[in-house]
């Protein structure tokens, strides 16, 4: 049995909550945030709950912290918690900078841990055929590389917390709702070299400290592949698309829908791409939607990997990987 504490239960830390108590092989032995209010569904279970940080990392009953916190505070309590001794799994980003995520991998070695980076969406039965396609050759060599990421987030998802929207606490765009769609990119073609990008914040002024919509020119490293990437948050009333169509040797095709869920054209020779039904649902927050709900898996790959039956899925180093090419991207901004 892995025993999880929860850092953080907001609206991805009880997602990750239902899945461990779901799991037969985990168990969730306890719950921190600094709301009261948050902690109060575990009043007639036997979660302990707390609203000091510290008093988790104490206990020796936990081998697996699940850092589900803003953006800011990744890197301080996964390295927190890997000084105590307790395998991490970090929610994405990863962290704001590759110095602290060289930082994490650091004291992960050092205490010889696991350390966890969450990239639910190469679960995506799409994401999967394609990256297939990609390692088989079928493809053959990738021209080009487009990816959308529209979506709607408005001035009340901003003031709901203190950290969102916040240049020191957020980072901006690419760091909390892009940051899945670099790693696809990433996890398709390998790596890539920002070449020129713009950004401007044309809706959410007086609220938010950095931009709402981008647009940015990439090059694959290990072919020369153009690649172009661009995001709003200002799509009218609801999420748009997300998107990553690939123009290849050998056949062309667009992962799309809203999440990155669905196969909106293909034409690859000798190839179709038939997905399984799995329902392809979003990570459904009320008021608005976010990627693919694949933590179960995540945390079957936590479970796997501490009992020796696989590896880690996405390991420090390509998280570091993520926002080293994020940095890269606000660093050509002109």
């Amino acid at each position: 049995m892995i025993r999880f504490a929860i850092i953080g239960h907001g609206n991805i830390g009880s997602r990750h909550a239902h899945h461990i108590e779901q799991h037969p092989e985990a168990e969730l032995v306890a719950v921190c945030d600094k709301n009261p209010a948050q902690l109060a569904r575990y009043a007639a279970d036997k979660v302990f709950t707390t609203t000091d940080f510290n008093a988790i990392l104490d206990r020796n009953d936990i081998d697996v912290v699940n850092v589900c916190l803003p953006n800011y505070l990744h890197a301080p309590c996964t390295i927190a918690a890997l000084e105590k001794g307790k395998h991490v799994v970090c929610e994405k980003p990863m962290a704001m900078s590759v110095s602290e995520c060289s930082a994490m991998i650091h004291a992960a070695e050092v205490h010889n841990k696991q350390l966890f980076v969450v990239k639910q969406n190469r679960y995506n039965p799409p994401v999967q055929a394609v990256k297939q396609l990609v390692e088989q050759g079928a493809l053959g060599a990738i021209y080009q590389v487009q990816i959308n990421c529209f979506w709607n987030r408005n001035e009340r998802y901003y003031t709901q917390s203190d950290w969102r929207g916040s240049r020191s606490k957020d980072g901006g765009c690419l760091f909390t709702q892009c940051s899945h769609f670099v790693d696809i990119m990433y996890y398709l073609i390998g790596n890539v070299l920002p070449i020129k990008g713009l950004v401007h914040n044309f809706g959410h002024e007086g609220f938010v400290e950095f931009e709402d919509s981008g647009a940015f020119i990439l090059q694959a490293a290990n072919n020369g592949a153009l690649v172009s990437f661009c995001f709003s948050t200002c799509t009218h009333q609801k999420n748009m698309e997300g998107s990553i169509t690939i123009i290849a040797e050998h056949g062309t095709v667009k992962i799309g829908g809203q999440y990155l869920n669905t196969i909106e054209y293909q034409n690859i020779a000798n190839h179709h791409i038939i997905l399984p039904d799995t329902g392809n649902s979003c990570n459904d927050y009320g008021e608005y939607q976010g990627s693919m709900s694949n933590h179960d898996k995540v945390i079957q790959n936590v479970v796997d990997t501490l009992l020796q039956r696989d590896t880690v899925a996405t390991n420090g180093q390509e998280g570091r990987q993520i926002v080293a090419i994020i940095e890269g991207m606000y660093g050509v901004v002109g």
